[in-house]
């Protein structure tokens, strides 16, 4: 499978297809640990070799789950990103719990903002002992949006500070919007950022502001949430799909539909150029896909190999469904 290497950092380099090990979290609903180490396995099997795991998912299941599955595997052969800025926090007496955010765990641990000095080497010792690899290769700021001043002067120094040490080897900031990852990438010194649903065949208002400032900052840009949280996943979206973690729209469904449509004119699946269409864009260096069993993994990759026509992308914005085409 092709890598490409951040530009600023060249000696990480990711390839187009990323593992995002949410669902090994028990996102929504319980996976065992047979099934995500399969899909892990298969993963591996289909050239992957970047993976993406936080505290967050699972409350630190993701990253236990991950460490094990990887821990034979050659360490220079592959990267691992995980995330700070959620300490986790245990709460035994709420174990009899589930976790009120979406993961079918116990709510053994509470999260708790923090993105000091302190809780950055404190989230990444806690990481390196659930994973038990050793050491962690991309570490992104998660999800930072009421907490731009602590993250953009603490938390970020900090990673820098780690970063020059040779504890990580990458840095960056991950996000459900574009705005304040494109803030990071113009202020801040960081390598690369994680932006969720905020560029893909749907919606592009990251080409706005976040892409053209990596671009010229030199900053990788790793695209998560390529399907917006379900919709575009399908063939033809269902009523009931799923849109930015919520139920989609009859509108935001029916323009997906008509997409596919097109999409379907040219012999190419709507997830397929959901794939397609934002790795065209020359700062996006890897797409993560979250993925729970190997079955998952084995589509995933199948409709990464997809070939997709030129034609497509001129014809969706001809038929008003895409801005622009994307550039190649």
């Amino acid at each position: 499978m092709r890598t490409l290497a951040l530009p600023r950092r060249p000696g990480v380099r990711l390839t187009e297809l990323g593992f995002g090990a949410s669902q090994g979290g028990n996102l929504y609903r319980a996976t065992t640990d047979e099934e995500f180490a399969t899909a892990v396995d298969t993963a591996w099997d289909a050239g992957v070799r970047y993976y993406d795991t936080a505290p967050h998912y699972g409350l630190g299941l993701s990253e236990r789950r991950l460490g094990a599955a990887l821990r034979h595997r050659p360490r220079d052969e592959y990267v691992v990103s995980t995330k700070v800025g959620r300490l986790l926090v245990p709460t035994p007496e709420d174990a009899h719990r589930r976790d009120p955010e979406g993961f079918d765990v116990a709510a053994s641990h509470r999260r708790v903002w923090d993105f000091s000095r302190d809780g950055v080497h404190r989230s990444i010792e806690a990481s390196l002992d659930r994973t038990g690899l050793g050491r962690i290769d991309v570490v992104y700021l998660h999800d930072p949006d009421e907490h731009w001043e602590q993250a953009a002067t603490e938390a970020v120094p900090a990673l820098v500070e780690l970063r020059d040490q040779g504890v990580v080897r990458a840095i960056g900031a991950g996000m459900n919007q574009s705005a304040m990852l494109a803030r990071f990438v113009r202020e801040t010194d960081i390598d690369v950022v994680m932006c969720a649903g905020r560029y893909t065949l749907l919606e592009q208002g990251a080409a706005d502001d976040l892409l053209p400032a990596a671009a010229n900052g030199g900053v990788g840009v790793v695209i998560a949430g390529v399907y917006n949280s379900g919709l575009l996943s399908r063939d033809r979206p269902p009523v009931d799909a799923r849109y930015d973690y919520r139920q989609a729209p009859p509108e935001v469904v029916g323009r997906a539909r008509r997409i596919a449509e097109v999409c379907e004119t040219y012999g190419v699946t709507l997830p397929q150029a959901a794939l397609a269409f934002v790795r065209r864009h020359p700062a996006v260096v890897s797409t993560v896909v979250g993925v729970r069993n190997g079955p998952q993994v084995t589509e995933a990759a199948r409709r990464s190999e997809a070939t997709v026509p030129d034609e497509l992308w001129d014809a969706l914005a001809a038929a008003g469904l895409l801005a622009a085409p994307p550039p190649g």
